[in-house]
């Protein structure tokens, strides 16, 4: 067994592709329309489905906000410096909700970024043995 996807519904399909792929770096994989039940389903990682787990943005075309509650967490991403990945967000844009730098009561470093939903995103630098 094996996880295949997280999935979040997206207010702006192009605005959050966008921020995934350019932003984060991921591609997105496919996509598909369904007219009968009004929602588009679009695929983002950083390889395959078949060997990696994915996000699942779903487009309700009839929506154009969510409530995230106070039940959702973030998604984590591993990056080799997280350091540059913040720069680089920042300077296309995006927003560094909290800036890189050890976790509370431990060493790991870690930073967060929201998408354009207000969906968390923490980074992780990756731990070189």
């Amino acid at each position: 067994m094996r996880l295949l996807h997280t999935m979040l519904r997206v207010a702006d399909l192009n605005k959050s592709i966008a921020f995934y792929t350019e932003i984060l770096g991921m591609k997105e994989l496919r996509r598909a329309d369904n007219s009968e039940y009004r929602y588009t389903l679009a695929f983002v990682g950083y390889g395959d489905e078949v060997d990696n787990t994915v996000l699942e943005l779903t487009y309700n075309w009839d929506e154009d906000s969510y409530d995230l509650g106070n039940g959702y967490g973030h998604i984590a991403i591993e990056f080799d410096d997280i350091y540059k990945a913040c720069a680089d967000i920042k300077a296309a844009g995006g927003n560094v909700s909290r800036e890189p730098g050890p976790v509370k009561g431990g060493t790991t470093e870690i930073a967060f970024v929201k998408d354009p939903d207000g969906y968390a995103i923490e980074l992780i630098q990756k731990k070189y043995e």
